[in-house]
This record gives structure tokens, sequence and C-alpha cells, in this order.
């Protein structure tokens, strides 16, 4: 039998504008792909890349939520996006975006980072089957 844990998650209008705020940035980092001038195929192949780490799950809950969190979170694109700025790359620029823009693509979804007590527990809710009231 499994037993449920109680893990905090935002509920109600914030957690609306979470979803919205992935929305944006799922579109707003699209349009700036677009700007760098690289193939949309480059896009399309990297987009879902940083799921790779739900391979980590298989090392247990806890590390499995800190590499998904650790490639789930904006400070990694937005720290390679300082760099392609550095060094003029666009293809760090571009890859930044595509990261960017798999976030707000999960978000949109609403999923959210994860807590090391299950893939499901996630600061946006539960998600799957276990979800409740979405």
């Amino acid at each position: 039998m499994e037993r449920l844990l109680e893990t905090p998650a935002v509920t109600g209008a914030p957690r609306a504008f979470l979803r919205a705020e992935g929305v944006a940035l799922l579109a707003a980092a699209t349009a700036v792909y677009g700007l760098t001038g690289l193939s949309w195929w480059l896009y399309a192949i990297l987009f879902f890349a940083p799921d790779a780490s739900f391979a980590a799950y298989g090392a247990g809950p806890r590390l499995g939520a800190m590499v998904y969190n650790i490639l789930h979170s904006t400070v990694g694109p937005a720290a390679l996006a300082g760099v392609g700025l550095l060094l003029d790359s666009p293809i760090f620029l571009g890859m930044a975006a595509i990261w960017a823009a798999h976030i707000g693509f999960d978000r949109m979804l609403g999923y959210g980072l994860k807590y090391a007590s299950g893939f499901s527990d996630t600061h946006l809710g539960r998600i799957g089957r276990a979800r409740a009231g979405a």
C-alpha cells in the first residue's frame, strides 16, 4: 500500500500565475531562439533533452529529484545565455533558449520542481494518477 506524503504545493491563483509564466517563458524563449538564426531542427531535437534527467531516478528519488531540479531550473539556461552573450555565441544562446523553452513548457503543463519524496510530488502539486484537483 503506497503511503502518500504531504508535500507543500502552490494552489489557487498563484498556481495559475506560475503556469501562465510557463506560457510566457515558452513563447519568449522560442522567439529568442528564432532570432539566433539556428536551425529549427536543432530546436526540435534538443527540446526534450532536459528530460533525460529522469534516468537519475534509477538511483533513487533523492538523487533523481536533485538532478531533475538542476536541469529544470531557469538558473542553468540563464547562465548559459550569459556565456553565450559574453562569447557572442549563437549556439550557446540557442541552446539556452531551447532549455528555457522546455522549462516553460513543463511549467505550463503543471510540472514543477520535484521533492525527494517521489517524482509525482512537485512544487506545483502532485502529477500523474495521484494528481488531485488541477
